[in-house]
């Protein structure tokens, strides 16, 4: 096996070339999350079926959510560079059909495949980095990614806007085929796995029975008051059928020599506090970059450039400290500085209950600034602490772990917080202000009770500072 010289980590190192080709890839599955946003209205006008564009939405994140675990195992298995390159070639041929697409049940459908995709690219990107990279570079590699995902997101919607207003609907999802392209040419030219594989059987029962139930729960949590009651006979029985499915799941892995998501994932320490954390994560970046933008423009008075500004705070917070964490983790320890991140996306998420119909954007600002940087100290260091208490056989299924954890926590988030805003101003188009600041706060509130209990789940790490001793460079030559 064949080692590197390890003399930076930008994109000008020996290892650049791979890292900006993980780059590239994260930046497609985060533009794409927020890039039609924007265009919604231009779609429903050209294809027709506004009632089901929440599907839009929802069926990417299920396709995605449920993929997620199984490529995990799968790229412990085969590796990683095939499992990349085969989520970025779905996610590409997904785009060029959304892009071709005459109707909306067309639309979903090729959404769903894009899912498919993106459920390989996010948790891949961040287990090469864990691979190539040793545990003092981690947290600064893995904050290059981190900014790329923040800028795309702030820029999705701005791009959105101008390719519907300009160009053609069809072009927010024609944009990621050259994108993908020359992702998947420099993952393919500069990456060479040199790592020994276990070419184990496949649990396909348990992947089916993971995929079959998850996909249940997390449906039924989205569209469970929007597209029917809670307690309808479509709901109950997405309930009971995903909780059956997922306990056959737990007995068929129990029993399986070569498990899709070994049970150990969820008893060891490490791996549960930090999925948890994930978890808590998804939902409060959901809530935030959902009702933030919504209280700007509809209590305060701003236009929608502005609006996305403000919580793109968030967003600029967020990599600025994953960037810093790894000084901080390397002196204090992984849980010590998960726990000083805790605390300020706490005292964050609470400033925002502060807020009335007379603040000012600076003060929405300020807040989602202190929750990111607090977000940034908290995601990095519980990923990569999970990531170093195991060997490269197993770093797939932890970092898809707690990938598949904030999915999960996104799809709640999405019930919680939508059930709390329309409890409040019901399903009118034009909520009055006075009712969206009531309900907006309730949000605000739901983040906060989630800040705090991330901040518990993070004191369940085990103590200690991690081990600087060198690390192999398991996969590149």
């Amino acid at each position: 096996m064949a080692t590197v010289t390890r003399a930076s980590i930008g994109l000008r190192s020996e290892r650049g070339p791979v890292l900006g080709a993980l780059m590239l890839a994260t930046s497609l599955v985060a533009l794409d999350s927020t890039i039609i946003a924007t265009a919604v209205l231009t779609i429903t006008d050209s294809l027709g079926g506004f009632a089901q564009f929440p599907w839009l939405f929802s069926i990417y994140l299920l396709a995605q959510a449920v993929t997620v675990p199984i490529y995990g195992k799968l790229a412990d298995t085969f590796g990683r560079k095939p499992v990349m390159l085969f989520g970025i070639g779905v996610f590409a041929l997904g785009s060029l059909l959304c892009g071709l697409a005459t109707n909306m049940v067309g639309l979903i459908i090729f959404r769903a495949v894009q899912g498919i995709g993106a459920g390989a690219v996010q948790p891949m990107s961040m287990t090469i980095a864990g691979d190539i990279y040793t545990l003092a570079e981690r947290a600064k590699a893995q904050g290059y990614l981190a900014s790329m995902w923040a800028l795309s997101s702030v820029l999705g919607p701005l791009l959105g806007g101008i390719f519907s207003q300009y160009l053609s609907w069809r072009w927010i999802f024609f944009v990621n085929l050259p994108l993908a392209a020359v992702a998947a040419w420099m993952l393919w030219r500069s990456f060479r796995e040199t790592a020994p594989r276990q070419r184990n059987r496949i649990d396909y029962p348990g992947a089916a029975l993971l995929a079959l139930g998850v996909g249940a729960i997390i449906l039924a949590l989205l569209e469970g008051g929007q597209a029917w009651a809670w307690d309808s006979p479509t709901g109950i029985a997405l309930f009971v059928g995903g909780g059956v499915a997922l306990v056959l799941f737990g007995l068929v892995e129990w029993r399986a020599e070569h498990p899709i998501l070994p049970l150990w994932a969820l008893i060891r320490r490490v791996v549960v506090a930090g999925s948890l954390v994930s978890m808590l994560v998804g939902a409060i970046m959901l809530g935030l970059t959902s009702y933030v933008p919504t209280y700007a423009q509809g209590v305060l008075g701003a236009d929608a450039l502005i609006a996305g500004l403000t919580v793109g705070a968030l967003t600029l917070g967020w990599p600025l400290a994953a960037s810093q964490s790894g000084r901080i983790y390397l002196r204090l320890g992984f849980r010590s500085t998960a726990l000083i991140g805790c605390v300020l996306a706490t005292f964050g998420s609470a400033s925002l209950l502060l807020l009335t119909a007379h603040s000012a954007l600076i003060e929405v600002a300020a807040s989602c600034f202190a929750i990111g940087v607090g977000m940034g100290l908290t995601a990095s260091p519980t990923l990569i602490a999970a990531q170093s208490s195991v060997d490269w056989t197993e770093r797939g299924v932890v970092t898809s772990t707690n990938m598949f954890a904030r999915s999960i926590g996104s799809a709640v988030g999405v019930a919680i917080f939508g059930a709390l805003v329309n409890a409040r101003v019901g399903h009118g188009n034009h909520p009055t202000p006075a009712a969206l600041t009531a309900a907006v706060h309730w949000v605000f509130l739901g983040v906060t009770a989630m800040a705090v209990v991330m901040l518990i789940a993070a004191a369940g790490m085990p103590k200690g500072r991690p081990v600087t001793t060198p690390e192999p460079a398991p996969i590149m030559d």
